[in-house]
């Protein structure tokens, strides 16, 4: 049977790493040469479904990728595949890098996880409140779509969530990868949907 989203179903909001870091281009990932156009490109659609989100009444959690700024929590991608974050203090905690993007600024009722591996699971609360809270269907939106939010997928799967990935609300630093990323997760971790579906899905609730 496919796995099919049910807006009357206890959800979660998940947007990952919507942070200046990643999302700005004064930020530390553009700052060592990525490309950081289709993380900009995913900053819209992540407004809507947050703003969605809060009208249909469903709990978001923003999750934030932050290094200590010694870094010596920065294990094997800062001190041996990508150095340069640490040269330019990328994602260091306390810092405007580290920062949600104005735009999505959390509000009160939402919940913030803070992260220094890529998925929101590790390390985290996140299990413990979706567990206190009886939910059990996902709605991912964030970046980068390969590394935080396909992690983030498996280690929801695994634990047997509903998961749906918003394919349009997620950014990537190459497209190939982002394309890859969907694909895969699509075949054997959750859903891959779209923003105005999920939209659709939420009003539909909020109408009736």
């Amino acid at each position: 049977m496919p796995l099919t989203f049910d807006p009357t179903a206890s959800t979660a909001l998940i947007v990952i790493d919507m942070q200046n870091g990643f999302c700005d281009p004064k930020g530390s990932v553009a700052q060592i040469g990525l490309d950081i156009s289709m993380c900009e490109a995913a900053v819209s659609p992540c407004e809507r479904l947050v703003e969605a989100a809060r009208s249909a009444g469903v709990q978001i959690f923003f999750t934030r990728f932050i290094y200590r700024t010694d870094y010596t929590d920065g294990g094997v991608v800062v001190q041996h595949l990508i150095p340069a974050l640490a040269e330019v203090n990328s994602l260091a905690e306390g810092s405007w890098d580290s920062d949600i993007i104005p735009s999505l600024t959390p509000e009160p009722q939402d919940i913030i996880i803070d992260k220094n591996r890529y998925s929101a699971f590790y390390g985290t609360r996140l299990e413990t409140y979706l567990t206190s809270m009886g939910v059990h269907q996902l709605v991912l939106c964030g970046v980068t779509t390969n590394m935080c939010v396909e992690t983030t997928a498996r280690d929801a799967s695994a634990r047997d969530y509903h998961t749906f990935i918003t394919g349009d609300a997620c950014g990537e630093l190459e497209r190939n990868r982002h394309d890859v990323a969907l694909q895969t997760l699509g075949f054997g971790f959750g859903a891959v949907t779209t923003t105005d579906e999920i939209i659709k899905q939420w009003s539909s609730v909020s109408a009736s």
